[in-house]
């Protein structure tokens, strides 16, 4: 789809001040202005983020009692569950808490729902076929839980309390639990309303550490540094798409240097069988290449396969979880593009449909049984493709369960609020929601959806736009600029790695590499020092792209590690 490039105009002032002060570049300056960044003190922060400047976590609504209940269950030796969800987010807050539970010595189990079999959430089964039966005393929700009164209220009732960490939004009545630990509570004012489900978690432990400090629990144990978790924080972080601002910048900047020291058996078994050797992992590699090996255990098979691999303490047995999740994660690829090839057949049958501002669609239309588990990322692709919400439904003995994505001009939760009638059950974010639906129910639910959607949004919420942080010529790229622009990873959603635009670019020599990738060597034909530089332009899908001009070029500046060598390379991000 036609991207619309959208060049930034930062404030001139703000830039010179920053500029200035920082002693940094005009470009420097000018995409820190982009960021929202106005003044060289928060400019200062940003560039150098430290654990030290974390807002206090026990602003967080309900801390205190959940501190407290965890206290009195290892004091007493209970029972503690600590009861997950099956994505990224929900596997590392699980491993955390069983980590940091376990060296206390508590007594520590966990509990991940099968995604096909049980579905999303804690629910009043939960409670009757396994904590009753395990004599569970206490429950923890990591990741999940704000909707689930009715199992809490199970629990109560069996004399088991339940503690809700979670970041999901909340519609209705919060549960009857010992605490609720949700930012996205409308009576919680800390203002953390960004961490993903494992954020919240880890800060639970910030807290809980400091309570049993105080009370002298460790006497003559070490104390466990915290900073050791951010591996895993990090992990969670990124892969749930949560902003990378305040926070969770933090958390990941100090994750990563985690992960690059190679402590964790898990992380690197799974780094070698990624490609990712001779180099430092950065988000990119998260979004790409961990997380979904690490998705993949839920949706093909059983999350506790990628827990077990987290928790892992020796590098062969790490090797071979690896190895399976590995194959899981290729198992996983070719369902999605049977999926996706079967999506793109129908809507070629029916061109219409996409006349609509949103796209509802079930595999009980014309498709064979869709596998619910790989529904999100088929849902993503799409929305990519076409750039409208997008739900879609597996149905199975009369019940449609889905997975919707949205756009950023859409809030798909308030969307599925307004057809909530037609539901069976529903919860999630702005961008990402999950839902179940009574079969007989979806071409009225397709209707209402469409009717929210077009109510909701704009002509320009269906424009997708490139933003352009600044005009560079080829003569002002610089090592120094790029070690500059170092400076302002983790990128990741709310901090984007910068977009430069520029002009008039010659295609030296070219050669396709993979499937469907450019590898080009680029100049510019009005540069007084006739610099060129290594270019590669990733699934390229027409011949506009195949050109031996360009008038314009929307790229990324990084650089290229290889053979222990560093070079500037230029990303390809759009052409003109």
């Amino acid at each position: 789809m036609k991207k619309h490039w959208q060049i930034l105009q930062p404030d001139t002032n703000s830039v010179e001040k920053i500029s200035k002060s920082l002693k940094c570049s005009p470009v420097m300056a000018s995409i820190l202005v982009n960021l929202k960044i106005s003044s060289p003190d928060d400019a200062c922060a940003f560039l150098n983020p430290s654990l030290n400047n974390m807002r206090p976590p026990f602003s967080i609504k309900d801390m205190d009692a959940a501190v407290n209940r965890i206290y009195f269950a290892i004091l007493n030796h209970e029972k503690i569950l600590i009861f997950g969800d099956y994505d990224v987010d929900g596997i590392t807050a699980t491993t955390i808490l069983c980590e940091f539970l376990g060296y206390t010595e508590a007594d520590i189990s966990y509990y991940i729902p099968h995604r096909i079999k049980e579905g999303y959430g804690l629910h009043t089964k939960h409670i009757t076929d396994y904590a009753i039966p395990n004599k569970i005393n206490l429950i923890i929700t990591v990741d999940c839980g704000s909707s689930s009164n009715d199992a809490v209220k199970a629990a109560r009732n069996a004399g088991i309390d339940v503690i809700i960490t979670d970041h999901h939004e909340i519609s209705g009545k919060s549960p009857d639990a010992v605490a609720v630990l949700n930012p996205k509570r409308h009576d919680c004012t800390s203002g953390f309303d960004g961490l993903a489900g494992v954020g919240v978690a880890f800060y639970l432990l910030i807290c809980l550490r400091k309570h049993l400090r105080d009370n002298n629990f460790w006497g003559q144990k070490t104390e466990p540094n915290l900073k050791n978790y951010c591996d895993l924080v990090a992990l969670g972080t990124v892969a749930d798409m949560v902003p990378l601002v305040d926070e969770n910048r933090l958390f990941v900047k100090t994750g990563l240097e985690r992960i690059n020291s190679g402590n964790r058996c898990g992380i690197k078994a799974l780094e070698e069988l990624s490609g990712i050797t001779n180099r430092l992992s950065d988000t990119e590699d998260i979004a790409f290449r961990l997380a979904p090996r690490l998705n993949a255990a839920g949706r093909i098979d059983h999350a506790s396969i990628a827990v077990d691999l987290l928790k892992s303490k020796q590098i062969e047995p790490a090797r071979q979880i690896a190895v399976l999740l590995n194959n899981m994660n290729i198992k996983r690829q070719g369902i999605e593009k049977k999926i996706l090839d079967e999506i793109d057949k129908y809507l070629e049958k029916n061109p219409h449909l996409l006349q609509n501002y949103a796209l509802v669609l079930s595999d009980h239309e014309e498709h064979h049984a869709w596998h619910e588990g790989v529904l999100g990322i088929v849902a993503s692709k799409i929305v990519n493709k076409y750039f409208r919400p997008i739900v879609l439904i597996a149905v199975k003995n009369g019940i449609g369960k889905g997975s919707a994505r949205s756009i950023p001009g859409f809030n798909i939760y308030k969307g599925l609020v307004s057809c909530s009638d037609h539901l069976e059950a529903f919860g999630g974010h702005s961008m990402a929601a999950g839902l179940k639906i009574k079969a007989e129910h979806i071409d009225i639910f397709q209707k209402s959806f469409e009717n929210a959607v077009k109510q909701m949004t704009s002509p320009d919420s269906f424009l997708q736009t490139l933003n352009i942080d600044y005009e560079l010529n080829f003569d002002d790229i610089s090592d120094a600029l790029i070690n500059e622009l170092e400076a302002l990873k983790p990128f990741g959603t709310g901090n984007h790695e910068p977009v430069f635009m520029a002009k008039n670019i010659r295609v030296i020599n070219s050669k396709i590499v993979g499937k469907n990738h450019r590898q080009m060597v680029l100049k510019q034909p009005d540069s007084r020092m006739n610099k060129t530089f290594n270019a590669i332009h990733f699934n390229i899908d027409n011949d506009n792209d195949l050109r031996e001009n360009f008038d314009q070029i929307a790229f990324r500046l990084r650089w290229n590690h290889w053979n222990r060598k560093k070079t500037a390379q230029i990303v390809i991000e759009d052409v003109k």
